[in-house]
């Protein structure tokens, strides 16, 4: 998840307007709580209409015939005419006439408006691929899942979706051919794996087709002549602007981009590169921090987390080092699956024992359903280890956790229980499903969300295993551990390659002697840093502060602490920027009857 959420990654080009504008100071004798709804949700209306993408996965089904998210400078131009005019209408309103609620709304929608007027700056335009996703990549998705088709009229604006592609990847090339001339692409190392997942959706035979697929599963009661008329229709956008849209952009990726990126893989080494990158980590751990201050926690952090991983070691008997430790928890073969099937149906048990101890620690237990799900194969052999993709908002689509089955070396048995927390329950299946069923949240707050709110959340979801009655065996701890320290190692990775000059094989060799990651799985995390930087800091900074406010709690409130109403706390408002939920936090411990704790001089920077 990024600052506004996955869905809003698509966001990238504006074409029209949706509702009127705000152009002009609100009438005086609006009430504040509904002049800040005015704003934001125009903002919002307006987004999804020029966003048609991010439209659909929110629920809105206006635009599932359009595209949109053109690379350009268009684009550019539009979405900083769009939050300069929005912005300035929120900051004419007055903070101190709302209520705390609206408060937070305010103090959100300002920091995002301004984070996005501060990207103009940068040509990110000129990057609308990479390995870890993008148009190309997300497109076949639509079809699984991603686009509801359930009538007739579903699958011909699907169908005339897609027909706008070919459009989508010439103003992708252009925009990376502007980028060469600017000397700025991505990195030679990691567009190479772009080659390979083109050449997976060229296909043929138009019904060997992924996007073929969801026509041959049609509803059957679909009148046969439909049925005909969408097959034939399927074909011939497959046969004549599909396949041709895809190998056009193969070759230019082929012969064109890949003599022209660069040998480098630091953010930092691109023009800007150091400003973007203090962007990147800005709007990622929602701080202030430098890259020098992300850098020394993780290494502090990773040091811990060995301490702990020895400990783990010697109560299992183990003789020997953490290098052959972990080497023992690669090479065991008991430590794996030999079928995907019954890695995939490992987890119903872990299901059932975590359901049947969340109203321990939870008062708000989410709606949607969720299911656990192979990673598709044209996109696994690049895929992190394990996903989540968000529910549709009227819960006609459960949401997926994605388990990568290429590998099953990659898939420990020790390390399920951990993966289950963090991506299902209570982690970003639970936090997101009561995030979208709050529905007197602002749209742009239901449906948004921050990274270090959600993929701290997720990572402080797993260090609740033992009081959910998990991690009873050193093994599954141990699991517990080996996540952590891949959050912990992100730290100083990410902050190695982009700011320190770390390159790509010392980040691996670093994540190797500190983890026992399958190689498979630590390539694919390193080239992901290279790739997206900063997203991965979210998750460490996170956790470390929400672990910080539950200290912080437990210690003003002592036996008056209630776990289940913290915990309410934190998710009752959904995503926020770290420094807005730690002063929730702390309103919250002083009507309960503690002290309001001071803030620190780290908290005060931010």
């Amino acid at each position: 998840m990024n600052r506004s959420g996955s869905l809003l990654f698509c966001a990238l080009v504006l074409t029209g307007c949706a509702s009127r504008p705000v152009s002009a100071p609100l009438p005086e004798a609006m009430p504040p709580a509904d002049a800040l709804t005015a704003v934001v949700e125009g903002w919002y209306d307006e987004m999804l209409a020029l966003n048609p993408l991010t439209a659909t996965f929110v629920g809105d089904r206006r635009y599932d015939d359009q595209l949109g998210a053109f690379p350009g400078e268009d684009h550019e131009a539009a979405m900083r005419a769009l939050n300069g005019r929005y912005l300035d209408a929120a900051l004419a309103l007055d903070r101190d006439r709302l209520a705390p609620r609206d408060q937070l709304t305010l103090e959100t929608f300002l920091r995002d408006r301004r984070l996005d007027l501060e990207a103009e700056r940068f040509p990110r335009r000129t990057m609308p691929i990479s390995q870890q996703g993008g148009v190309p990549l997300l497109l076949p998705q639509l079809g699984f899942g991603l686009q509801p088709l359930e009538t007739i009229d579903d699958y011909d604006r699907w169908l005339r979706r897609l027909a706008h592609f070919p459009a989508w990847v010439d103003a992708a090339i252009d925009a990376m051919r502007a980028g060469i001339a600017l000397g700025v692409t991505q990195p030679r190392v990691t567009m190479e794996r772009v080659v390979p997942q083109l050449d997976a959706l060229i296909v043929a035979e138009p019904g060997d087709s992924l996007f073929f697929a969801p026509v041959a599963a049609m509803p059957a009661d679909f009148p046969e002549a439909e049925r005909a008329r969408l097959r034939a229709a399927a074909e011939k956008l497959i046969v004549e602007h599909l396949n041709p849209a895809y190998a056009r952009l193969r070759e230019f990726v082929a012969n064109e981009y890949l003599p022209a990126a660069r040998d480098t893989v630091a953010w930092s080494a691109l023009p800007d590169g150091e400003a973007w990158y203090r962007w990147l980590i800005a709007v990622n751990t929602t701080t202030s921090m430098s890259a020098e201050e992300v850098h020394r926690l993780g290494l502090a952090d990773v040091a811990r987390i060995r301490g702990e991983m020895e400990d783990v070691a010697r109560e299992v008997g183990f003789e020997g080092d953490l290098a052959a430790f972990f080497r023992h928890a690669q090479d065991e073969p008991g430590f794996y699956f030999d079928e995907p099937e019954a890695l995939i149906a490992g987890y119903a048990d872990i299901r059932r024992r975590v359901e049947e101890a969340l109203p321990r620690l939870f008062k708000d237990l989410p709606q949607a359903d969720f299911e656990v799900r192979p990673v598709e194969s044209y996109r696994a052999r690049s895929a992190a280890g394990a996903s989540y993709r968000a529910a549709s908002p009227d819960g006609s689509r459960p949401g997926v956790f994605y388990v990568n089955t290429y590998n099953l070396k990659a898939q420990p048995r020790f390390g399920m229980e951990t993966l289950f927390l963090h991506e299902a329950m209570p982690g970003h299946h639970f936090q997101g499903s009561v995030q979208r069923e709050l529905t007197d949240l602002p749209r742009f707050r239901r449906f948004g969300g921050e990274v270090a709110y959600g993929e701290g959340w997720a990572l402080y979801a797993e260090s609740l295993g033992r009081e959910l009655g998990l991690f009873t065996e050193p093994m599954q701890y141990y699991g517990r551990l080996s996540d952590e320290m891949l959050r912990a190692m992100r730290l100083v990775v990410d902050t190695g390659l982009h700011a320190f000059g770390w390159s790509r094989e010392r980040a691996i060799q670093y994540m190797t002697d500190n983890s026992s990651m399958a190689e498979s799985d630590i390539v694919a995390e390193v080239e992901r840093y290279i790739a997206g930087p900063g997203q991965a800091l979210g998750y460490k900074i996170g956790d470390l502060r929400i672990q910080t406010m539950r200290r912080r709690a437990e210690a003003a409130l002592g036996e008056h602490f209630d776990i289940r109403e913290f915990h309410a706390q934190l998710l009752r408002d959904g995503s926020l920027p770290l420094d807005v939920l730690d002063d929730k936090v702390d309103r919250w411990i002083e009507s309960v009857g503690g002290v309001r704790p001071q803030p620190s001089r780290d908290r005060r920077s931010r």
